[in-house]
């Protein structure tokens, strides 16, 4: 299951409520209306805004981590190098030439 789609709600939800705290705050200050939709003042508001995005970074920062993983990246970097044709040593060398001439993997592989 993907996260993002969890990522942007509370992106999209810390926001709003940012926006509504600051709309309710501008009422506050110009006129004696005190407004408190469900009971919330603009400071709770912000309150929730801030909770929202901290855990849109936190969980952002824990699905970079974990596909960052070192095995996962060591399999990811493995599928790369079968696709592009290269041996699959558990340590390619690191003083390997790839030539990026047309046929040069058929004729190095055939001895030629």
């Amino acid at each position: 299951m993907s996260v993002l789609p969890l990522i942007d709600a509370l992106i999209l939800g810390g926001w709003s409520c940012l926006m509504l705290g600051f709309v309710l705050k501008a009422i506050y200050v110009t006129t004696s209306y005190r407004p408190t939709p469900l009971g919330f003042v603009p400071m709770d508001f912000l309150w929730m805004a801030a909770v929202c995005l901290l855990f849109a970074l936190s969980l952002a920062g824990r699905t970079w981590v974990k596909a960052m993983e070192p095995e996962l990246a060591a399999r990811r970097r493995r599928a790369r190098l079968a696709e592009s044709g290269y041996p699959l040593d558990d340590d390619p060398p690191s003083t390997a030439r790839v030539s990026h001439e047309p046929g040069a993997a058929r004729r190095s592989a055939a001895g030629g």
